[in-house]
């Protein structure tokens, strides 16, 4: 598996880009081929897709394009030719927010998106795209992750965090917080 290239950018076509990378030119499929500078060095995430008949690159421009895009490819009907174009038509918050408004408006005005889809999209991932990354949670998330997994939504868990006692073990947090979300 690749993580990320770094390289120049010697061709732009109307899907992909190549990457030359000692020597060696990589074509990496990209939401908006055009605006990458030619002649620019640029480091770009990877994603492979690997499949019987294909192997092929997605690249992002950031971490967080990439790890929205592989929670897109894991929804139901939803392949990475399909996710790929929101992010050149929309950004990784926008695309987050009509996630969680239940937007189906915004996520069927990228192409290949239907209703059906979008409806499976928001379904799949709604309430699941929340960073866990806040003060409030700091040493909770195994605790955030077994909650989730559970089925709880991320905003019912980050209301009973600060309530939870920060010196027991986890499987004694997690009782804790199940007691106060069924509450």
């Amino acid at each position: 598996m690749f993580s990320f290239m770094k390289g120049k950018v010697c061709d732009a076509e109307k899907n992909y880009i190549t990457l030359e990378n000692n020597g060696i030119g990589y074509q990496i499929f990209v939401a908006n081929p055009f605006s990458y500078e030619l002649g620019s060095e640029k480091t770009i995430y990877i994603y492979t897709h690997i499949r019987e008949d294909e192997f092929s690159f997605y690249g992002f421009n950031t971490k967080e394009e990439k790890e929205l895009f592989l929670r897109l490819i894991n929804v139901k009907g939803l392949g990475p030719k399909m996710a790929l174009p929101m992010f050149g038509l929309g950004s990784v918050a926008g695309i987050k927010d009509a996630i969680d408004r239940e937007n189906i408006l915004y996520l069927t005005k990228f192409p290949k998106i239907g209703e059906k889809i979008a409806r499976q999209i928001i379904l799949d991932l709604k309430g699941k795209l929340a960073s866990h990354e806040t003060s409030t949670n700091a040493g909770f998330d195994e605790v955030v992750e077994v909650l989730e997994s559970l089925g709880y939504k991320t905003n019912d868990i980050k209301k009973i965090l600060p309530k939870l006692p920060n010196d027991l073990k986890i499987e004694e947090q997690v009782k804790e917080a199940l007691k106060l979300l069924l509450k």
